[in-house]
């Protein structure tokens, strides 16, 4: 497997095409917004109390919502009745974003897995995935859940997530099939010489002055905060 064709042709709204004072990150709104724009989407998952893929980036539930406490300690339920940011938008599931989302624009599902946790959320976001209509891929800072997809799943294109140049080693563990980097490895001699062997992301891009920087240097971009 490789990133489908179809990321590489536009940018990859991170989280959902969201704006302060607008429609919060990882919500709904965000991905119709994206969709809507002509933008591919990455957003991101973790299981909830009662195993249910929720689409959340944090741990914690303070810093987008007025409640507080775990995620994982939350049902379903509790989760939706919240409020992003103030706003009319809750958390969504996956299957209710991937409902929005369709075929329209592809879409890329950052697993949030703690390390020693891996099989649950990743058949659940697999069995999810199956039946999406559109391009899909995964996401994951966690080596041994991709390399718990590619056993499980190896239909479903792999990427690894790397922040440092150090972590570019745990890609032959990952087994993944493409890289998502940190915007400062770009031009890192090594993300370079994974391009003879598969696609490059690249994240975020939060100015088109880094956008224009990189787009040559990798496959698909990520970006927030303006429109490339």
């Amino acid at each position: 497997m490789s990133l489908p064709l179809a990321f590489m042709d536009r940018p990859i709204a991170h989280r959902g095409l969201w704006r302060t004072g607008g429609a919060p990150e990882n919500s709904l709104a965000a991905f119709e917004a994206a969709c809507r724009g002509g933008y591919a989407i990455e957003l991101d998952v973790q299981l909830c109390a009662d195993g249910e893929a929720m689409v959340f980036h944090d741990d914690i539930l303070d810093r987008l919502t007025a409640s507080a406490g775990l995620v994982e300690e939350q049902t379903a339920d509790d989760l939706g009745a919240l409020r992003l940011l103030g706003s009319d938008q809750s958390i969504p599931t996956l299957a209710q974003a991937l409902a929005v989302i369709g075929d329209r624009t592809p879409v890329l599902v950052e697993l949030k897995t703690p390390c020693g946790q891996e099989g649950l959320l990743e058949r659940c976001v697999a069995d999810l995935l199956a039946h999406h209509p559109g391009p899909a891929a995964v996401l994951s800072f966690n080596a041994d859940a991709l390399a718990w997809l590619a056993d499980h799943a190896p239909a479903l294109a792999r990427g690894l997530n790397v922040a440092t140049a150090e972590q570019l080693a745990h890609a032959e563990r990952a087994r993944a099939d493409f890289l998502s980097v940190n915007l400062a490895l770009a031009d890192h001699l090594g993300v370079q010489m994974w391009r003879r062997m598969g696609e490059v992301v690249v994240w975020t891009c939060r100015t088109p002055a880094d956008y224009a920087r990189c787009r040559s240097m990798v496959e698909a971009v990520m970006f927030e905060g303006f429109d490339p």
